[in-house]
């Protein structure tokens, strides 16, 4: 049996059952594994687990599902570990309806394996396969989900209007992040999201961040990636891929967390802008030995548990409001409005000519070195 399984989100790794998971599995036949996702690279690589585990292409879950369609395998597995039952469930159900969107036939057994360990734990045979799903049930001690019953206890409340989107499992206090821009905070354990012309206007159940939102832009809330709360929670030791010097210094522009950072794996230096893109690509770059001049003004939501930086990254906190300003001063003037420049030598030259940019904008700001 040809067998393809879908990894999502770092859960599942760091916990460790998604190699126990595979290691099962492989006893039923040839396994494919591939990440689903993007922030389950960094714990991939954490766990050295890139030769069992494909993170080459940044996918969304659905894309990796469909790409073993095509393979034409004979089962595939998604392996979660959201932070509710329900979380995990809806989520499983948004991806395979998503996937079942972008394929021609439906004839190949998706299987879902959610929280595994946790005693509301479960699989969700979402097609067809049950006897494979009850033999896994036993040995894993997890009950059985039908599809009906996430959607009716889940989804169906979801159908009543387009422009809204209720969001499950949450706790009050969470950042509220969608496709990677942080756009609020909650403040009850129920959630909606409401949108008007592909915009979110308002929020049930938390506090918009109107930066947030701005910057955000246009969204189709039935498709946006919605997270809230850490998006790691385990306390880890990062594996460090020691960075390939190139004979010219290459410096990369990043204005949005969404951007695919795994994609900068060739720079020299990254400027990031933003306090939660300069956390969450400062703690991926790390990885890599990439040092980052950030521009924050110190309006963080904490979206990490831990965020890494190079030794020698430096941080300039402008005043509040000032960093988009700044940041597309610095791309309109250091990189012509692209992405890349080879104009620089060194980091502290960089950093001079930022200088210079921000005292043209006549704000204030401190500059912190990471040491």
């Amino acid at each position: 049996m040809r067998i393809g399984i879908v990894v999502h989100g770092p859960n599942i790794i760091d916990s460790g059952y998604a190699l126990k998971l595979i290691d099962l599995i492989k006893t039923y036949g040839d396994v494919k594994a591939r990440l689903g996702g993007t922030m389950g690279r960094t714990a991939v690589i954490d766990a050295s687990l890139e030769g069992v585990i494909d993170i080459s292409k940044k996918l969304v879950p659905s894309d990796s599902l469909k790409i073993f369609h095509d393979e034409n395998v004979d089962v595939i597995f998604l392996l979660n570990y959201g932070k509710s039952n329900v979380t995990g469930q809806v989520f499983g159900y948004k991806v395979y309806t998503h996937y079942v969107d972008k394929i021609m036939e439906n004839n190949i057994p998706v299987i879902q394996i959610e929280r595994p360990g946790e005693v509301d734990g479960s699989i969700i045979p979402w097609n067809n396969n049950l006897d494979l799903a009850k033999e896994l049930s036993d040995e894993l001690n997890l009950s059985i989900v039908t599809p009906e019953e996430v959607y009716d206890n889940h989804i169906k409340q979801d159908d009543a209007d387009v422009n809204q989107r209720i969001v499950h499992g949450v706790s009050p206090g969470e950042n509220i992040m969608v496709n990677s821009v942080i756009i609020g905070k909650t403040n009850s354990d129920k959630l909606t999201l409401i949108a008007k012309d592909n915009h979110i206007v308002d929020i049930i159940g938390g506090e918009l961040k109107q930066h947030g939102v701005e910057k955000l832009g246009e969204v189709d809330l039935d498709s946006a990636i919605i997270k809230t709360g850490l998006l790691r929670h385990a306390k880890v030791t990062p594996r460090i891929i020691s960075h390939v010097d190139s004979d010219v210094f290459k410096v990369t522009f990043l204005d949005h967390a969404g951007e695919d950072v795994y994609n900068f794996r060739d720079s020299s230096l990254v400027i990031t802008v933003g306090d939660d893109t300069t956390l969450i690509s400062s703690d991926i770059l790390y990885r890599f030995d990439i040092p980052v001049i950030g521009i924050t003004d110190g309006d963080l939501d904490k979206v990490v548990e831990s965020g890494f930086k190079v030794k020698n990254s430096i941080i300039f906190e402008v005043e509040s409001g000032f960093d988009d300003i700044v940041g597309q001063n610095i791309k309109m003037s250091m990189f012509n409005g692209k992405q890349e420049s080879y104009d620089y030598t060194n980091i502290n030259e960089v950093k001079v000519r930022i200088e210079e940019i921000i005292k043209t904008i006549n704000c204030k700001y401190k500059i912190n070195y990471i040491n």
